[in-house]
This record gives C-alpha cells, sequence and structure tokens, in this order.
C-alpha cells in the first residue's frame, strides 16, 4: 500500500512518514501543492494525507483538483485548522476524514487503515499465503496454520 503525504513542514512530514514506513506502508511525499497534485496524478498511491496551508496551493485547492482529475484514491486531511467550518470545507470538497493536528499516530493509522477497507481493498490483495504461512497486510498480522506470529516494527 503507498500513502502520499502532502506537507510542508519537514518535521511533521519526516514524523508521520518514518511512522508510516514502521508501519509497513510505502511512501511518497511532497512539500507544495502543486507537487502533491503532479504526483497524485504520476504516482499509483492507494490513499493521501494531504494539510490545508501549503504552498503553491492549498489543501482544499489540491482536493478539488484531484476530484476534478476523477482521482478518487482516499484523502484525508490533517490540519491544524479545526474550526467546524473548515472541517466541513475539507469533507465538501472531496475529503475523506478530517484529522486536527496535534494528533496521535495511532488514530492516523486506524482511520488509514478504515479508508482503505471502505476503498475496496479486498482480502485477496492485502493477504499474502505461502503454504500455511498468511501475512494480512492491513492488519500487520502473521499466521502460520491458527498459531500467530509476533512481529516486530523494522
Amino acid at each position: 500500500m503507498k500513502i502520499l503525504l502532502v506537507e510542508d513542514d519537514a518535521r511533521t512530514a519526516d514524523f508521520i512518514l518514518k511512522g508510516l514506513q514502521q508501519s509497513g506502508y510505502s511512501t511518497v511525499h511532497a512539500a507544495t501543492g502543486p507537487d502533491g497534485l503532479f504526483k497524485a496524478e504520476t504516482e499509483e498511491c492507494d490513499l493521501a494525507i494531504v494539510d490545508i496551508m501549503l504552498p503553491g496551493m492549498d489543501g482544499f485547492t489540491l482536493i478539488e483538483k484531484l476530484r476534478a482529475d476523477r482521482i478518487t484514491m482516499p484523502v484525508i486531511v490533517l490540519s491544524a485548522k479545526n474550526s467546524v467550518a473548515d472541517k466541513i470545507r475539507g469533507l465538501q470538497n472531496g475529503g475523506d476524514d478530517y484529522l486536527v493536528k496535534p494528533f496521535s499516530f495511532s488514530e492516523l493509522v486506524a482511520r488509514i487503515q478504515a479508508l482503505l477497507r471502505r476503498a475496496g481493498s479486498s482480502a485477496e490483495s492485502s493477504t499474502l499465503t505461502v503454504g500455511d504461512l498468511v501475512i494480512d497486510l492491513l492488519s500487520r498480522k502473521v499466521y502460520r496454520g491458527s498459531e500467530r506470529i509476533d512481529i516486530q516494527p523494522l
């Protein structure tokens, strides 16, 4: 699963990217609105996380352009803007979820998993099976037969 992060703050982006990679996701990063739009149009991503206050093009406009271009991947708006009006605008412009900064990383991952489930990620595409070894990529669980194998993050 590949996630596009559009975030201009380097520290926040680094934190999110490292966490997503440790959670087993492949990542693509853009630091500006126009670069985020370009990467969304040219990369095969399963989900986008978009900040609102971006240089070059704000996140609201970016999401509107994604939807106008018929890019249907789920989008989580991640913003310090926490007014009800901003949340409504983010969702009405095409966002699928809205998370306010500061946030719990585990909550972000749970929201990603929920959106990917709803986006039609089937059990077939998220499960690898070799013999009696089963790896569920979404839940990050591994089984050999009926016995669960504990795995550690990278």
